[in-house]
């Protein structure tokens, strides 16, 4: 399965339950290359992703057979599926022809002999490469040549399994999301060995699936969980170094981020073990690359079997009647009457325009870019510097927001040389907009500025790289982990040159290498700055 999880509402449509309502224009178009809805697709793996994907080949009108090597697994997964079909039934989202129509299209299959007529073979058992290898090799001298194998992986090497088959160039990734009828991304990863044609075939048939796939190649942790890894890690980062606990960084990535869910409560919900799993396989698979470095914080959390919402203990606590701890939240200070503007805000400009709507007198000035409070301190948007560095003068630095207008908090960060009364003014400040503020420790990049910046150098690395189109790559985030935007139209919108020199601040002060920016960020950042000199 999957390592990164999305919580949809239980009344979402699926995009599976709803393919076989295409037009008929988009039904020849699917024809030409997909595999037909007449030919037989077979599900090897009876657990709750198998049943996902052979749910949507079913509900899009495939006949599907079931396998499974524990006897009885197969028909139990029959029956299963032929609850779900009546609970959509009875949701509306299905009607009686239909759901009698697919449960007839329905088979276990006791042995592997009985999937030799299937067109498309979907594995999704254990993430064991021996395992995955062995199956393959037994299914290739079962179906024929001209059918299309498939792995749902989320972690292996597509190329890797296909290494000892007769015939490589008919294999190919097709890694689903779980749960598989609710979530629209497929990444459809091709191996050194696969075949164009093959490739194109697989992408055009689960798009005729009604889901949304994806174009990779086959590298560790496809677009996804490679691109993802950031999310998590700034986030253990900041609390390793005492900046911040769980509970605020989660509500600064939600509620200034955009972020569906923060990254604890979200490894909470994967699963500590899963995500941690999932961290260290890529960062082994990129020869212990430091930009994928596994958090100690995390691994300490694994061994002592706070796995999440299924051992009732995370970062928080799931027992009956347990509280969630809340973010830290400063309390009600005045806000100044007047401020001064220094030059653009940039990313934050719009923060002028708040300002003046909240009745605030605002004074623009040239300068580097800076709010200059009434006591002489400076709020600067968070630059990858720190607020210590600056002996002499008073710097609060604020968070990069998605939104400022639709953000309700505000992070902030101060240092040692800062007073109070400058405190209160910046707090004050952002509560007059009706904003909530935290206020974490002297960090440099705070927390959603530098996991954003470190999303976008990934994302911009992975494109360059060839792994994947830039719009495939944003496409993969968002639908994938439901991200508010994806990473490269995020950077667009702080701006390259701005990430670039955000990552190259944080390289300077953790100079192992994890913050360098990548060729691809650096590359867009000077084309960029290029671009509006002219």
């Amino acid at each position: 399965m999957s390592a990164n999880v999305t919580v949809r509402g239980s009344d979402d449509v699926t995009a599976s339950e709803t393919a076989v309502e295409q037009d008929d224009t988009a039904a020849v178009e699917q024809d030409r290359t997909a595999v037909g809805r007449d030919r037989v697709v077979a599900v090897v793996g009876t657990g709750t992703m198998g049943q996902g994907i052979a749910q949507v080949a079913l509900v899009a009108g495939h006949p599907v057979r079931l396998y499974d090597n524990a006897p009885g697994r197969a028909a139990e997964a029959v029956a299963a599926l032929t609850a779900r079909l009546d609970r959509l039934v009875e949701k509306g989202r299905l009607d009686v022809g239909a759901r009698e129509a697919a449960v007839g299209r329905l088979h276990p299959a006791e042995d592997p002999a009985e999937l030799a007529d299937a067109a498309l073979v979907i594995e999704a058992i254990v993430e064991d490469l021996s395992v995955k290898q062995r199956l393959f090799a037994d299914l290739e001298k079962i179906v024929g040549d001209d059918t299309v194998l498939a792995t749902n992986t989320s972690s292996l090497s597509v190329t890797a399994i296909a290494g000892g088959l007769r015939l490589p160039g008919r294999f190919v990734g097709l890694h689903f999301f779980n749960p598989a009828p609710l979530l629209p991304l497929v990444e459809v990863v091709s191996g050194f060995a696969t075949d164009a044609d093959v490739a194109t075939r697989a992408y055009e048939t689960v798009k005729g699936w009604g889901k949304t796939p994806v174009r990779c190649a086959d590298t560790p942790g496809f677009i996804v969980n490679r691109v993802a890894r950031p999310f998590y890690a700034e986030a253990l980062r900041v609390f390793e170094e005492g900046a911040a606990d769980p509970a605020t960084i989660d509500a600064a990535l939600r509620e200034c981020g955009g972020f569906r869910m923060g990254p604890f409560e979200l490894t909470d919900l994967i699963g500590q073990d899963v995500n941690e799993a999932v961290t260290r396989s890529v960062w082994e698979s990129f020869h212990q690359d430091p930009k994928f470095t596994p958090s100690l914080a995390q691994r300490r959390l694994v061994e002592s079997g706070r796995l999440g919402r299924k051992s009732g203990h995370g970062w928080f606590s799931y027992a009956e009647g347990a509280e969630r701890p809340e973010p830290r939240t400063a309390p009600p200070a005045e806000a100044p009457e007047r401020i001064a503007v220094r030059g653009d805000l940039g990313p934050a400009e719009p923060l002028v325009e708040l300002f003046e709507e909240a009745g605030i007198e605002v004074r623009r000035k040239g300068g580097n870019g800076y709010v200059l409070l009434p006591g002489g301190a400076r709020l600067c948007l968070a630059d990858g510097e720190t607020a210590f560095e600056y002996c002499t003068d008073e710097i609060i630095y604020f968070d990069l927001a998605l939104d400022y207008a639709r953000a309700s908090r505000i992070v902030l960060s101060t240092g040692e040389h800062t007073s109070d009364e400058s405190l209160a003014e910046a707090v004050g400040l952002f509560q007059a907009l009706g904003k909530q503020v935290s206020v974490i420790g002297d960090v440099p990049g705070m927390i959603v500025a530098r996991t954003v910046a470190m999303l976008a150098d990934l994302a911009a690395d992975a494109v360059d790289r060839g792994v994947a189109t830039a719009e495939d790559v944003d496409t993969a985030m968002r639908l994938g982990v439901n991200y508010p935007v994806g990473p490269l139209e995020w950077a667009e919108k702080v701006g390259h040159a701005r990430v670039r020199d955000l990552l190259t601040e944080l390289h300077e002060r953790y100079p192992t290498g994890r913050y360098a920016p990548s060729l691809a960020t650096a590359r867009r950042g000077y084309a960029e700055e290029a671009e509006g000199s002219r």
